[in-house]
């Protein structure tokens, strides 16, 4: 009986995040669909399901639980920050809610300030702002009502704010690192109140979102910023490890193929590395794997698939490496500027770049295109992929593409 009981739970969960993607990066927070069935190749004029006006500007990817799609933006005539629900059917506005009114902010000339992508548990969403200097958070029933706002600490930067808040037990964790007093902060789901506040080590900006994963029995938030990567313990804050370096500033999150975690920055120079997450303490000098400056990217967060690490750079040059070896197969130029996160579909591996060109690859030892479509619009926001259907946010448009 309790066999029994595990598979249907199994079926039932496989299920779920099949149907849904709730947060940044999908299920997992790596890019990887769990989708099997929406197509590979498509074009708007077979397959365009409905196309919805989005007000605002933002770069956040929508999130979708069941019928619901979630989606944030930033009206910066009047200074809302907006928070929208969709029906996933139709695209029609179900409802649009002001999270907050506020000056708008300096930011990078790529970014937006509606660049953070909410995250659901299925009962509340939670989204997050820069409101001035200061982070804000909040959560939303389904039916637009606030539930809770919080200010949990100062967010100075020049460029803006992009890190998109992740769930972790009773928990929501956001990062702050700034050029300030930089900081991790776990807050309490149901409240908001601060359960752990943690210093991050250098006053630096940056903008990853982490991951995080259950490895050899130690529960790791793994993030890349302010002059390190590091891996901290989701329900307390507490630091498990650091390396130093390998530069200053990070924007991509990292992925974890179970023995390594990969990560790409950043800013003035741009790395790649493996890392063995089983040390602790300092381990600069003993668990990089492999390192390499070979067209790395600073925005775009990367895949690991069937034992490939595929990555593009800023620029545009795609490149597909024996992921724990840290051999490059091939590169090749797939587009121009790219801002969108890599998502993987059926083992194959969509790339979007910034003119809005869907470009589908298989991984393997050379360069196999098997599709590229264009959105006839740009695009920043990265793919979500669920039940079926693809749905992109382009500049003005949100699309839903398949049956």
């Amino acid at each position: 009986m309790n066999l029994k009981i595990t598979l249907l739970f199994a079926c039932f969960t496989t299920s779920l995040l099949a149907d849904n993607w709730p947060s940044w990066r999908g299920p997992s927070g790596d890019g990887i669909c769990p989708d099997k069935k929406a197509p590979l190749s498509w074009t708007l004029e077979k397959d365009l399901k409905w196309k919805t006006n989005i007000p605002g500007i933002g770069h956040a990817s929508p999130i979708i639980w069941n019928d619901a799609i979630f989606l944030v933006s930033a009206d910066e005539d009047s200074g809302e920050r907006l928070l929208l629900k969709l029906d996933r059917k139709t695209g029609k506005s179900l409802w649009q809610q002001t999270v907050l009114k506020s000056p708008i902010e300096k930011i990078h000339r790529k970014n937006s300030r509606a660049s953070s992508t909410p995250a659901t548990d299925g009962k509340l969403v939670y989204v997050s702002f820069l409101d001035e200097e200061d982070m804000f958070v909040a959560a939303y029933d389904f039916d637009g009502k606030k539930v809770w706002e919080v200010r949990p600490g100062i967010f100075s930067s020049r460029h803006g704010y992009c890190s998109s808040p992740i769930l972790w037990n009773d928990k929501v964790i956001v990062n702050g690192d700034h050029d300030g007093d930089a900081y991790l902060v776990g807050l309490n789901k149901k409240t908001g109140k601060t359960i752990w506040k943690t210093p991050r080590p250098n006053k630096t900006r940056s903008y990853c979102t982490p991951i995080i994963r259950t490895i050899e029995g130690r529960n790791q938030l793994v993030i890349s910023g302010s002059k390190c990567v590091a891996s901290y313990d989701p329900d307390t804050g507490k630091q498990h490890w650091i390396i130093d370096g390998p530069t200053d500033q990070y924007v991509a999150s990292p992925v974890y193929d179970g023995k390594y975690i990969y990560m790409t920055c950043g800013f003035p120079t741009l790395h790649m590395m493996a890392i063995d997450p089983t040390g602790s303490g300092n381990v600069t000098d003993t668990h990089v794997v492999w390192h390499t400056r070979k067209d790395p990217s600073y925005v775009p967060s990367p895949v690991v698939t069937n034992g490939y690490y595929l990555v593009v750079s800023d620029k545009g040059t795609g490149s597909c490496y024996q992921a724990q070896k840290g051999e490059r197969l091939w590169k090749k130029k797939i587009g121009r500027e790219h801002s969108a996160s890599l998502v993987v579909m059926q083992e194959h591996v969509i790339f979007g770049s910034e003119k809005g060109i869907i470009t589908v690859v298989k991984p393997g030892a050379e360069y196999k295109q098997t599709a590229q479509m264009s959105l006839g619009e740009d695009l920043s926001a990265s793919p979500v992929i669920v039940n079926g259907q693809w749905f992109l946010r382009g500049e003005e448009h949100l699309f839903c593409v398949g049956k």
